[in-house]
């Protein structure tokens, strides 16, 4: 009989299934490379079972959404820890983060942690402003976690953070035991070591956590391969002033008569968010339309 799961791990070819018989051993077949292609972390399957209780995945469901690096998929919840403490994360760094989740239908969340060191007020204050759903915890006390705990129940949320910022030992709040390897700070360049090794879901009752690498692994190609037109739908605070500037086509760079930039200049948008703004723009304004599709398949 065939059942259904989700895949919580790949490692050299074979695939953990969390099925309601369990976890299953898999193995995946050849087919899938000419179809959806190779089964991620958080793919929805069917399993065919052998006499042995291991299996083998018959068919991959199609994705609600995808990451392409880490390669995650099915994602509700994707969760960007910062810290106003050293080493301070760099706001571009969890805006492009942001912009991937709203890109891909994905619900963003801003944990801002270490607040028993600095309680991050800026960073919570230009989220607010642009009605980004923000949390100050503090994975050393405890402050805050038991609301992150409500936000996350039953959903699949995926964690990035700068090396330092606390993710792992967060993580290890929410899950005691998570196995999330908690990196040192060192005194000598104010930085983390970052020491998460692979991508794999962990069951949090109704839902699953997933550690992920550092912000640096969300490039630019995870925009999907925005157009730069598209671009400016990622901030969602951008919304009520699209289409009122005074010429058609405005990129929100510079022009006169910009809508978005007056809401800028009058405190409707953080400044911060639309800088944020302007450096992704730089770094998806060549793109053309086939490249989409290009990028699409990889």
């Amino acid at each position: 009989m065939d059942i259904n799961g989700t895949i919580l791990k790949g490692i050299g070819g074979f695939y953990y299934v969390d099925t309601a018989d369990g976890v299953i051993e898999c193995r995946a077949r050849g087919k899938f490379r000419k179809t959806i292609g190779k089964p991620i972390i958080g793919d929805q399957v069917s399993v065919g079972m052998q006499p042995d209780g291991t299996g083998y995945l018959l068919e991959i469901m199609p994705r609600r959404n995808q990451l392409i690096r880490p390669a995650l998929a099915n994602i509700d919840l994707l969760v960007a820890v910062a810290s106003a403490a050293p080493p301070v994360t760099d706001v571009f760094l969890i805006d492009k983060v942001v912009a991937i989740a709203e890109n891909k239908g994905i619900e963003p969340l801003v944990v801002v942690n270490k607040t028993d060191l600095d309680p991050g007020d800026a960073l919570i204050s230009a989220y607010q402003l642009a009605s980004i759903s923000i949390i100050a915890v503090s994975a050393q006390t405890g402050e805050g976690v038991d609301k992150l705990l409500d936000w996350i129940d039953g959903k699949t949320a995926a964690f990035a953070g700068n090396s330092g910022v606390g993710k792992s030992s967060l993580l290890n709040r929410l899950l005691p035991g998570f196995q999330a390897e908690v990196g040192e700070i060192s005194d000598r360049i104010g930085r983390g070591r970052h020491t998460t090794r692979h991508i794999e879901l962990v069951r949090l009752g109704n839902g699953y956590l997933a550690d992920t690498p550092g912000f640096s692994s969300f490039d630019t190609e995870q925009m999907d391969l925005v157009l730069r037109e598209d671009l400016q739908y990622a901030f969602r605070e951008f919304a009520p002033y699209i289409g009122k500037c005074k010429f058609t086509g405005c990129a929100h760079i510079k022009e006169k008569g910009c809508a978005v930039l007056e809401a800028v200049a009058a405190g409707h948008i953080a400044q911060s968010r639309h800088e944020s703004y302007v450096k992704l723009y730089e770094s998806v304004k060549g793109l053309k339309q086939w490249e989409i599709g290009k990028g699409a398949g990889r």
